[in-house]
């Protein structure tokens, strides 16, 4: 069976992007790993009447709701392969099962977080180790903040958390700042904490941070710990495809223009993997858009 659309992805874009097909009376395949950015987090907070929902909860209802659709059809399983059928249209091969064949593509699989090899920090990600305040700043609002330095956009991201509550710049060996920088960090009230960080230590639940141990054998009394990772695709398929991409601020990001085309025709992107801001409000409104972009390609485009 050839689909309408194969979407590679269902987490807040891909599905959003399989409903606007699928109330477009279009058929659609969705193949999921089952493992999405935000599975770490237990609540989702800034989404449209969803705030403080936990977020694999909000995947689950999307995709109840989407099989209300009779022409919606989900795989799971991992995508490892992506090319033209020789008929106008792509085929993409799975890990396991049979190959499935689409007129037009989404990709919405996301990126995957590469995160810093210190001792702790991976078991608290999405708990008391963050990346973006908006989502879960006000949860700590007040109380002892830290940013791990990871580059010259972590002396940004400490200003900012700054709104949230007492802040500390762990600079973990790097160099200090210079003195522009210094004076405006200090402006903000923003402690440096220049020796290198050795490891992450409990507080009351397993999750939860005490401190930030470091070189000298000090414990710095912290509850939430901020960093800017760096990311990387969480599937090849983009550039299996051909597909451009750009730099963004914390990783590569796939090329699209304002409908969210990349530069191969009939495949779009949406999601993290597809755009600089990343949260799960932009993802879904990315997938929305995609979603209906590429139904109007169906329309108006006879490839």
């Amino acid at each position: 069976m050839r689909h309408d659309a194969l979407i590679v992805g269902g987490s807040f874009a891909g599905l959003s992007a399989a409903m606007q097909l699928a109330r477009a009376r279009r058929s659609v395949c969705v193949v999921d790993a089952g493992a999405p950015r935000n599975r770490f987090a237990a609540a989702s907070h800034g989404f449209f009447g969803q705030d403080g929902e936990p977020p694999l909860a909000m995947i689950a209802q999307a995709r109840e709701r989407l099989l209300a659709y009779p022409s919606v059809r989900f795989v799971s399983g991992h995508a490892v392969d992506a090319a033209l059928d020789g008929a106008g249209g792509f085929v993409v091969s799975l890990e396991a099962g049979e190959p499935i064949s689409a007129s037009r593509l989404v990709l919405a699989f996301g990126v995957h977080d590469m995160l810093p090899e210190i001792a702790g920090l991976r078991e608290r990600w999405g708990a008391s180790v963050l990346h973006c305040p908006y989502c879960h700043g006000y949860e700590f609002g007040g109380r002892q903040l830290g940013v791990l330095y990871r580059g010259p956009l972590s002396l940004h991201q400490a200003q900012l958390i700054a709104e949230w509550g007492p802040t500390t710049l762990f600079l973990d060996g790097e160099e200090v700042p210079d003195d522009a920088e210094s004076a405006a960090l200090h402006a903000r009230g923003i402690a440096i904490e220049p020796g290198r960080v050795l490891a992450l230590e409990g507080g009351d639940t397993p999750r939860s941070l005490a401190g930030v141990r470091v070189v000298d054998g000090r414990l710095v009394p912290l509850d939430a710990l901020y960093i800017v990772p760096r990311t990387r695709m969480s599937s090849p398929l983009a550039e299996q495809l051909g597909c451009a991409f750009d730099d963004g601020p914390f990783g590569p990001v796939i090329r699209t223009d304002a409908l969210k085309q990349t530069t191969v025709a009939g495949v779009h992107a949406a999601g993290d993997a597809a755009q600089f801001m990343q949260n799960a409000t932009l993802a879904s409104a990315d997938g929305v858009l995609a979603g209906v972009s590429l139904h109007r390609s169906l329309v108006f485009d006879q490839r």
